[in-house]
């Protein structure tokens, strides 16, 4: 698996021939976007900061799109989603968190949440998270103290931040590391099998947004 991260909250995973994308960044954002072919794309809320389906389907990938909560099953990808809620942009909106199944691992992404604690569905259905993708910029997010209050209250091996490279408050990451008590350098990409997991617990790990 091979996870990279675009700014805002758009990610790219990546595994055998098959791309996953959460949260892209859509043409009327006033983000940076990329454009690429994904077979499965994700979007938390409906927001042009991360409801751009349109640029993830190119030449012949046409992307299967996931925009709210249920049961998913796309290419041997095991989806679910989980109402939540958001401030982000000033004003209370539906989030959905994702729980994702694949190569044996298990991620958890929570877009935009700005809940302090999981929602009871979703904190009943998500266990034994490998890796968690969490928003830190605050401004309608989590915030980076209890963004990482909720990381480690929910035990992933791995914790990836995101949301904060283009929105939200300059110095979240420095923050968000500050809480963590760890300063590890960005990365362009992390490639993850399952066996790299081991020993790991809330290890936070850095991307850096890639192009930028």
């Amino acid at each position: 698996m091979v996870i990279t991260y675009l700014g805002g909250e758009f990610v790219k995973i990546q595994f055998g021939d098959t791309t996953l994308a959460l949260n892209p960044i859509a043409k009327g954002s006033d983000l940076p976007t990329s454009k690429f072919g994904a077979d499965i794309v994700l979007s938390s809320l409906n927001h042009p900061d991360m409801n751009g389906l349109d640029m993830v389907s190119f030449g012949d990938k046409q992307a299967f799109a996931v925009t709210g909560p249920g049961e998913y099953e796309i290419k041997g990808v095991f989806i679910k989603g989980f109402t939540s809620e958001s401030a982000y942009g000033g004003e209370k909106r539906l989030n959905t968190i994702y729980s994702i199944a694949l190569e044996g691992m298990n991620i958890c992404f929570l877009g935009s949440l700005n809940q302090t604690e999981l929602p009871k569905e979703a904190d009943e259905a998500i266990e034994a998270v490998d890796i968690l993708f969490v928003p830190i910029g605050g401004q309608g997010v989590l915030t980076p103290a209890a963004a990482y209050k909720l990381a480690v209250s929910i035990g992933p091996k791995i914790v990836i931040p995101i949301h904060f490279e283009g929105l939200g408050d300059k110095d979240a990451l420095k923050i968000f590391l500050k809480e963590a008590g760890e300063n590890p350098k960005a990365e362009t990409k992390l490639t993850l099998k399952k066996k790299d997991l081991e020993g790991k617990e809330a290890a936070v790990v850095v991307l850096a947004p890639e192009g930028r």
